[in-house]
């Protein structure tokens, strides 16, 4: 197995129903498909069981406790039950493009942390694709009509050449690294039980600061964000902030309570 790709999943199957319509789309086919859900739904598994029969790729779901807001803890699990030597991350609110999984595996380097872009949808857009379940809706000029974000970043060039002019951080919801990685620095930190800055900021500095660089994909690894208000609040995110920057302050690129919790 090349590619693990884990999807990290709250609620919303038909959001996850289009995801999984989006992967079965893609042009790379050696993958697997994780879903991490932060909660134990039944009807999740039920609908896992029933969508299997119609995907060729092998799909399986991991389960929490419904606890809070502990996304990290279930993308270790998701990590720790992968076959794949590069995982692939999405969120549970975004279609990739059906050459997505592909850029991401032929851009992957030994040190390397592969960051895509997405496209914001409007309301009206994701309305229309709930409602028919057709990606008609994604094409470029649907897009400029709707009144959705970064369409600019639906344009798939997949021989361009990205300047490094300005630097942009990875986004959780679209990006990739060998597992390999990810074991080195004991994956996601579970101290994270809030929404915010506490997945994809605190997994890129300590992945920075252990000699990664960030590669950005743009124009290749393309993902579709469906609309929804957010899940978060900014007292949130100030509240990760603290906590990370103690952890940069203290040096802790192995996070302790990770992957290994008795490490």
């Amino acid at each position: 197995m090349k590619v693990s790709v884990i999807i990290g999943y709250y609620k919303k199957v038909n959001y996850l129903e289009l995801i999984l319509q989006g992967l079965a789309l893609q042009t790379f086919d050696d993958f697997e498909v994780i879903i991490a859900e932060d909660n134990n739904d039944p009807a999740t598994k039920v609908f896992i069981e029933a969508y299997e029969k119609k995907v060729s790729f092998p799909l399986k779901v991991v389960q929490q406790e419904d606890k809070g807001f502990r996304k990290n803890r279930i993308l270790n699990e998701a990590i720790r039950q992968s076959a794949g030597e590069v995982l692939v991350f999405f969120d549970g609110d975004c279609i990739p493009h059906k050459e997505c999984i592909k850029e991401h595996y032929i851009n992957t380097t030994e040190k390397g942390i592969l960051s895509g872009r997405r496209v914001m949808l409007s309301p009206s857009i994701t309305d229309r694709l709930l409602r028919s379940n057709k990606f008609t809706s994604l094409s470029y000029f649907e897009l400029m009509l709707s009144g959705s974000k970064h369409i600019e970043e639906s344009i798939y060039l997949p021989y361009s050449w990205i300047p490094k002019k300005k630097k942009r951080g990875l986004l959780g919801c679209n990006f990739s690294i060998l597992k390999k990685a990810l074991v080195e620095i004991n994956g996601f930190d579970e101290d994270y039980e809030k929404a915010g800055v506490g997945e994809d900021s605190d997994i890129e500095w300590r992945l920075l600061k252990s000699g990664y660089s960030i590669i950005p994909i743009k124009f290749k690894a393309i993902v579709y964000h469906l609309h929804h208000d957010s899940n978060y609040q900014e007292s949130d995110v100030q509240f990760n902030t603290v906590i990370m920057n103690r952890k940069m302050n203290e040096g802790l690129i192995f996070c302790i309570n990770g992957l290994n919790r008795h490490a």
